[in-house]
C-alpha cells in the first residue's frame, strides 16, 4: 500500500499543480465567460487561490474512489484538501503581514508547497492501517460544502480580507 500511496500522491501534486495552474488563467482565457468562474481564478484573491487547489484535488479524489477501496478514503481525502485550504491563506497572510510586499513567485511557492504539504499528509493516512472513519457521509456531504462554496462565493463573496484582490481591491468578479 505504501507504493500504491505514493504514487497517487504524486499524480495528486502533478495534477494538482497542472490544474491549478491553469485554472488560474481559464477565466481570462475565456473570455471572462460565467461557465468557467466557479472553477477559474477570477482574481488574486486568497480565497480564488484556494479554489485553485480545491478543484483539481476533488477531480482526483473522484477519480481516486474507483481504485480506492478503503472506509476512510472519504475522511482522507477531507483531511488532504482541508489541510491544503488551510496552508495556503495560513501561509500567505502570514508573510505578507511581515514582508507586506507580494511577490509573484512566493505567491506559487506557497501553492505547491500547501499542495506537497497536504499529498505528503496523505501519504502518512494511506500507509497507515486503516482508521476508523464513522463519519463517511460527512465527509463526502463536508466535501460538497466546499465545493458548493466556491460555487457561490464566486459570485456573491463576503467583504473580507479572505475574498479581496490584493491587487484591484474587489471582490468577486
Amino acid at each position: 500500500m505504501e507504493k500504491k500511496a505514493i504514487i497517487w500522491a504524486l499524480v495528486g501534486l502533478a495534477v494538482t499543480a497542472l490544474g491549478g495552474t491553469l485554472l488560474h488563467f481559464l477565466f481570462d482565457w475565456t473570455g471572462g465567460s460565467l461557465w468557467s468562474a466557479p472553477f477559474s481564478g477570477v482574481n488574486e484573491s486568497t480565497w480564488e487561490h484556494m479554489k485553485l487547489f480545491f478543484w483539481p484535488t476533488a477531480l482526483l479524489a473522484a477519480v481516486q474512489s474507483f481504485f480506492f477501496v478503503r472506509r476512510d478514503f472519504l475522511c482522507v481525502k477531507l483531511k488532504t484538501v482541508l489541510t491544503g485550504l488551510i496552508l495556503i491563506p495560513l501561509l500567505y497572510h502570514t508573510y505578507n503581514s511581515i514582508i507586506a510586499k507580494s511577490p509573484d513567485w512566493l505567491n506559487i511557492g506557497i501553492f505547491f508547497i500547501s499542495a506537497a504539504f497536504a499529498y505528503g499528509q496523505e501519504i502518512g493516512y494511506f500507509t497507515q492501517e486503516e482508521a476508523p472513519c464513522t463519519g463517511r457521509t460527512t465527509a463526502l456531504v463536508l466535501l460538497l460544502a466546499l465545493a458548493a462554496a466556491f460555487v457561490l462565493f464566486t459570485f456573491f463573496p463576503p467583504r473580507i480580507l479572505l475574498f479581496r484582490d490584493p491587487v484591484t481591491g474587489g471582490y468577486g468578479i
